[in-house]
């Protein structure tokens, strides 16, 4: 494995610094506040083809590897978190499921449009009594003439109220095994509730969703009956090294903004970045920091070569959230009082990076995969 960038991994990454810099940052305290989903950021970075990196040549995308897609989402998450969860959501969860099984009218009407930032798709697998515990899933689609009627409620269902296109996973058959469907927005019993007031990621619309005899055609059941766990696990590594890399984006916004304010702020006549306690803080931060990204492209590298990565992938996820999460608490630290301030953006970095903590698996059953695997 070489620690340095290819050429095509460096130019993705500066393409997407500079967007962020340029376009994102500036405006990411007013997203925050206003809680409105940034539409037009979110096209442009269709335009720029980031939703098709993933995706093959012959699908519309791009055919970048793993490590590629996760330098360009560190540096959208630098700049807005809100915006990074929505494009992430976009690019494998929202989408996959269309490439991987849908039939050849689902991936021109939705799939393609979807790769260019027209339209949007969410994932639906949370549910009131069902989080980590997949086998609590209590959605169900039974046999009728021509399809399924779905009957269920979803929660946090990230992109939600925006969204064009929904993959539910629901029990399906005697056995009530867990199936793939796809609903769209127009489908008739379908009912996107109200949005989830959260404490962080407020531009990232989220809401629950219930299926009250909600008709699926044959043609949008996307999976074999109870065949969905075995598809999902074919992305499960995936998401957690991609929100570690989320993770670790935010973790250097507030690691770059402790170090602008400490060279700033100045206390008993010298900037505190010369006192040693602050100076152990942002190596501390730094350090941490460095070893997640790492962790995050070395599990993203045996992804993208076909290795065994089920154990590094929730190590990098795991060590990569906690370690942003500390960073941005120490962040508030160095600021203090302007730490607590709604006019700085530490509070918003704090607020945010628990997004992370939760997105692909709580610490705790990352902790417990890892075990496991040890054993």
């Amino acid at each position: 494995m070489n620690f340095e960038p290819t050429p095509e991994q460096q130019t993705v990454r500066d393409t997407f610094a500079r967007f962020c810099d340029e376009r994102v940052a500036p405006r990411a305290a007013a997203i925050d506040e206003a809680g409105v989903f940034p539409r037009d950021l979110f096209t442009e970075l269709g335009e720029l083809g980031f939703f098709g990196m993933r995706y093959p040549t012959d699908a519309g995308g791009s055919g970048m590897d793993l490590n590629a897609f996760c330098f360009a989402l560190t540096e959208i998450a630098r700049g807005s978190m809100s915006l990074a969860g929505a494009v992430a959501m976009q690019s494998l969860m929202g989408t996959k499921f269309l490439h991987m099984l849908g039939n050849d009218d689902i991936r021109q009407r939705l799939f393609a449009p979807a790769l260019e930032g027209r339209k949007i798709g969410a994932i639906c697998m949370t549910e009131p009594n069902a989080g980590s515990d997949l086998a609590g899933i209590k959605t169900h689609a039974t046999r009728v003439g021509g399809g399924y009627r779905l009957n269920g409620q979803k929660m946090w269902v990230t992109s939600a109220p925006v969204a064009d296109f929904f993959t539910v996973f629901a029990t399906a058959g005697e056995e009530r095994a867990l199936t793939i469907f796809l609903v769209e927005r127009d489908f008739d019993g379908l009912d996107i509730g109200r949005a989830i007031e959260k404490m962080g990621v407020h531009a990232l619309p989220t809401s629950e969703l219930a299926f009250n005899d909600c008709f699926v055609p044959d043609t949008h059941c996307l999976s074999g009956v109870g065949e969905g766990v075995q598809h999902l696990r074919k992305l499960l590594d995936e998401i957690r090294v991609i929100t570690g890399a989320m993770a670790v984006g935010g973790g250097r916004a507030a690691l770059n903004e402790a170090v602008r304010y400490a060279a700033e702020r100045k206390q008993f006549g010298k900037p505190i970045n010369r006192f040693q306690a602050i100076q152990l803080k942002l190596a501390d931060m730094a350090t941490e920091l460095e070893a997640a990204e790492q962790l995050v492209h070395y599990a993203a590298w045996l992804k993208q070569n076909g290795k065994s990565c089920h154990k590094h992938s929730a190590m990098a996820k795991l060590f990569a959230s906690e370690a942003a999460a500390s960073a941005c608490d120490q962040a508030a630290r160095v600021l203090a009082s302007y730490g607590f301030a709604m006019e700085y953006p530490a509070q918003r970095y704090l607020r945010d990076i628990r997004f992370t903590l939760i997105g692909g698996g709580t610490s705790e059953i990352l902790k417990l995969i890892i075990a496991k695997e040890l054993s």
